[in-house]
């Protein structure tokens, strides 16, 4: 099993990082901002989708995993409560929308409407996978 790491600088490549997330599961409690650091980490449980089998026999898998951006200024959550750490949270994708350019915003994306935006002073992200691959217990399916 080869660990996926991913870096992007730019909105190409946050293209990238965002398909490589897609249904990646989380707890909310686990969201962590750093200002000091202008920093925002998100660990969480990856569907890995370049390792999909391609037999419907076989059993796709889930990657321990954090994707974490840096040069944050802020960070607004929507539809989520932080008072309640345990919700898991299912990340559809991952967002650039360019300010005063290399400036602008991140949203990411989650089920049943839930978002958080970052205020970024440029595209400055990393994706990990720290180890720890197990099976799915199925394949996420999205309708069209």
């Amino acid at each position: 099993m080869k660990q996926l790491k991913l870096v992007a600088l730019d909105e190409e490549d946050l293209k990238i990082v965002s398909a490589h997330v897609q249904d990646g599961v989380l707890k909310v409690g686990d969201l962590e901002f750093l200002p000091a650091s202008k920093l925002f980490v998100l660990p969480m449980y990856r569907f890995a989708w370049e390792a999909a089998p391609t037999s419907r026999k076989a059993q796709p898998e889930r990657r321990n995993s954090v994707l974490h951006f840096s040069r944050v200024l802020s960070v607004k959550l929507s539809g989520i409560a932080r008072d309640k750490p345990e919700d898991v949270l299912s990340l559809l994708a991952v967002l650039f929308t360019a300010g005063d350019e290399p400036a602008g915003t991140v949203d990411l994306v989650f089920s049943g409407g839930a978002a958080i935006r970052l205020k970024v002073e440029c595209i400055e992200a990393r994706l990990a996978d720290l180890g720890g691959a197990w099976e799915a217990e199925s394949r996420p399916e999205h309708a069209d």
